[in-house]
């Protein structure tokens, strides 16, 4: 039997980005590593592998956390029972024809599956705002010059954090179906706005359907300090 973990809260089957996706299934939680206990795997049994096991409380209550999302996403999607392991690359490694997507923050967990009839690619990914000082410091690791050139500076920590939350689930989203690595500086946001529609395009040959130029919709919403994105294909 699974019981939720110590360190869990219980978990929260909604939708809070700012459109619905038919056939996805989003489930999140809030988790405390100070709370994780020594059984707490067992308690869900979920597997510990041995490079969890020498890892610190936060990582492995975050992976905990979000494995749990991703069995319950899972469930409600289509009654299945699957937890999902990890490939070599540390990608979550979900059932045939399944898309699927896990992120973690500060205290807070996340998954999202679809069938991948109804979704080729899902991308998800939170993050804390930055502070204007230190997004400054990161821009031109993130921006690429056009967006830079585009950034109002009285936003910089909302921007650069946007940014990079959107190009990290663009990678998520298209990873499993280019299985080709790309870059901060290999895509751009074209345009965002604060009812949390987004647009990106592609800067890279990634495959002859994912090519230079090619746009894609994307969303987001904010949540106090946590910026939550999401990019469906």
């Amino acid at each position: 039997m699974n019981r939720l973990p110590a360190c869990c809260a219980p978990l929260q089957n909604h939708w809070p980005l700012p459109r619905p996706i038919p056939g996805a299934v989003l489930v999140s939680c809030a988790f405390d590593p100070a709370r994780l206990g020594n059984d707490d795997f067992d308690r869900a049994n979920i597997e510990r592998t041995a490079s969890l096991q020498r890892s610190v409380a936060k990582r492995q209550a975050e992976y905990l956390a979000g494995r749990v999302c991703a069995r319950a996403a899972l469930q409600q999607l289509d009654g299945r029972e699957y937890v999902p392991g990890t490939h070599e690359d540390r990608s979550p490694l979900w059932p045939a024809g399944i898309s699927g997507s896990i992120t973690h923050g500060k205290g807070w967990a996340a998954a999202v599956v679809a069938h991948q009839t109804a979704c080729r690619g899902l991308g998800l990914d939170q993050e804390s705002l930055l502070s204007d000082e230190r997004a400054t410091r990161l821009a031109r690791e993130i921006l690429t010059e056009a967006e830079l050139q585009r950034m109002d500076p009285q936003h910089t920590g909302l921007v650069v954090t946007l940014t990079f939350s959107l190009k990290e689930s663009l990678f998520k989203a298209l990873y499993p179906i280019v299985l080709q690595r790309f870059y901060f500086e290999h895509a751009e946001v074209l345009e965002w706005s604060a009812d949390g529609h987004a647009r990106l395009r592609l800067l890279t040959d990634l495959s002859p359907q994912w090519h230079h130029g090619r746009e894609l919709e994307a969303q987001f919403c904010l949540q106090g300090e946590q910026l939550l994105s999401l990019v469906a294909v």
